[in-house]
């Protein structure tokens, strides 16, 4: 379990073959004080394992239902990730409850540069509007977020400047592909109420 408040950017070391899968070696700084092999890391919102850790750099691995699923297949040697330790049961929850099961990836419609922040643009498949509210949370490669704008098709979030630093929003363009998670809660809600 995550909070989807982003620790540091990690950055892609090597990209290698892994059966039908992805292996990747991180790079990262904050984290690395204590994160062990089998530890879970929240890697763009996508929960995975460390496999194998140096005193850099650590080692996760995707396998093809992931990568269908989220953008780490479309990441290179040298892209940016976000990255977060799962949560401990005594911190303080800052974002939201996160699971790192990535639900579909959305698209960046739109940038727009406001005097002190930004305005980002989504668009979503219209089968998960539901899960969507406005002021409510979604989780954006791993960013715990409140929804500003909602449409039928889209959603829109403000970023302030320590996140489009301090997350991977600064690169992002129209067009990019965004991992998303929404809120559990709701997806637990329609499940039991639609359960016969």
């Amino acid at each position: 379990m995550f909070t989807g408040i982003v620790e540091e950017i990690g950055i892609i070391r090597s990209i290698t073959s892994f059966g039908d899968g992805i292996e990747f070696e991180i790079s990262a700084k904050i984290i690395m004080s204590d994160l062990s092999v089998d530890n879970s890391i929240c890697v763009n919102g996508v929960c995975l394992t460390v496999v194998r850790k140096q005193k850099s750099f650590f080692t996760i691995q995707a396998v093809k239902e992931t990568l269908l699923k989220t953008n780490l297949g479309m990441l290179h040697k040298n892209s940016i990730v976000n990255l977060e330790r799962s949560v401990k049961l005594h911190d303080r929850l800052g974002g939201h409850l996160v699971q790192g099961h990535v639900d579909v990836t959305g698209t960046v419609e739109k940038v727009e540069k406001l005097k002190t922040s930004w305005m980002y643009t989504f668009s979503i498949p219209k089968r998960f509007r539901k899960y969507l509210i406005t002021v409510g949370s979604i989780t954006v490669d791993g960013t715990s977020l409140t929804v500003a704008r909602l449409k039928r098709d889209t959603f829109t979030v403000a970023i302030i400047p320590y996140t489009f630093v301090n997350t991977v929003f600064h690169q992002y363009k129209k067009g990019c592909k965004v991992n998303l998670e929404f809120d559990i809660i709701g997806k637990y809600l329609e499940s039991l109420v639609h359960y016969k």
